[in-house]
């Protein structure tokens, strides 16, 4: 019993089954008393965006160079490029010798103006008590309440020093904001460092962006519509920009606009960098499309299954960009045509008629 791909092969190839080009008059593979028992479809025009193509770029949404925030040396360097970091893991570390100091030096400023602000609030408190039986001068009460209120002030400026040196010794240890990848290092382990001297740089893969230069006269378009596609494999396949911005200036040398396009986040398999083939919706047009699962395709050969009056015959069609799952049809077919939905079951079929027409024969 053949396999199903050798009856698929063996239709297109039998003498029995006629395969016809668009521009020759048709040829009934197999003529049945009834209409193909297998799924159809009517095919009609169908108005889709009329587009116009560009080369992008595409680049990382999230992109960074991190840099020193303290001075110090270099103890520490996890990663290296091209080495994958996940978020908040340590990317650097320096030498905290001085920032830890300072950062004790600072809680024990806290510790001892909380000691003041203490002694201080509590002879306040036993003023205010005397004060209330009329036993001390108002004077005193005032002289009691302005201690308490400057051991208060001392106490606040030394729990601001502490966090600044607190923070200053976080700076020490440098993470990663965001998943991504390293692209570059710029020092080594064991080298001296400066406040705002480069680190590391990397790249988040998570969200990806593309700008494209378009000329002038189609940027009116473009803003109307607002809508533009990623063209992948060759036209197979297409993803939608989530949203499209067009800069409100243009390049006084080549007179062009830029355009960014936000991807979705999803695995599009691009890296930043490359040049892909942006599709800019500039009107709509009607279109006969046909699902891409109708379309057979064996090596040079594309074409569908046309049923008409019990006759099912492959005919050769040329296509043209596809749109989500439908593709279009430049030529080989008209609107109203009925064509086989499954070209597999339409194979079958016409291999089940051809052998009892034989048999007939015999």
């Amino acid at each position: 019993m053949p396999s199903l791909r050798g009856l698929l092969l063996g239709a297109v190839v039998t003498p029995a089954l006629v395969l016809t080009a668009c521009s020759h008059p048709q040829a009934p593979a197999v003529v049945a008393n009834a209409a193909a028992p297998i799924p159809v479809l009517t095919v009609s025009e169908q108005v889709t965006p009329r587009d116009r193509v560009w080369d992008g770029t595409v680049q990382a949404v999230n992109r960074a160079t991190l840099s020193a925030q303290t001075a110090g040396r270099v103890v520490e360097l996890p990663f290296d490029v091209n080495d994958y970091v996940p978020k908040g893991a340590v990317v650097a570390r320096l030498t905290d010798v001085e920032q830890g100091a300072s950062a004790r030096a600072a809680l024990a400023q806290v510790r001892s103006a909380q000691a003041t602000y203490s002694d201080a609030q509590a002879q306040y408190k036993r003023i205010a008590q005397v004060y209330e039986r009329k036993l001390v001068s108002m004077a005193q009460y005032d002289q009691s309440k302005a201690s308490a209120d400057s051991a208060k002030a001392a106490l606040d400026a030394a729990q601001q020093n502490y966090r600044a040196a607190q923070q200053s010794q976080d700076y020490t240890v440098v993470r990663a904001p965001y998943a991504g990848i390293v692209t570059q290092r710029f020092v080594q382990v064991g080298e001296a460092v400066q406040p705002g001297q480069p680190l590391i740089a990397g790249i988040s893969l998570n969200q990806l962006r593309v700008e494209a230069q378009v000329p002038q006269s189609d940027v009116d378009a473009i803003r109307k519509y607002a809508r533009a596609w990623l063209v992948l494999d060759n036209g197979r396949r297409r993803i939608e920009a989530t949203k499209v911005i067009v800069f409100p200036y243009a390049d006084p040398t080549t007179h062009t606009f830029t355009v960014r396009l936000d991807l979705p986040p999803a695995d599009t398999g691009l890296n930043p960098g490359e040049v892909v083939q942006v599709a800019f919706m500039v009107g709509s047009r009607p279109r006969l499309l046909v699902p891409d699962s109708a379309v057979l395709q064996r090596g040079e050969i594309t074409g569908v299954y046309v049923v008409r009056d019990g006759e099912v015959t492959l005919r050769q069609v040329r296509l043209g960009p596809h749109f989500g799952d439908r593709v279009q049809v430049i030529s080989g077919l008209s609107p109203g045509e009925t064509i086989a939905s499954n070209p597999l079951q339409a194979v079958a079929w016409l291999v089940k008629q051809h052998r009892k027409s034989n048999d007939q024969g015999t």
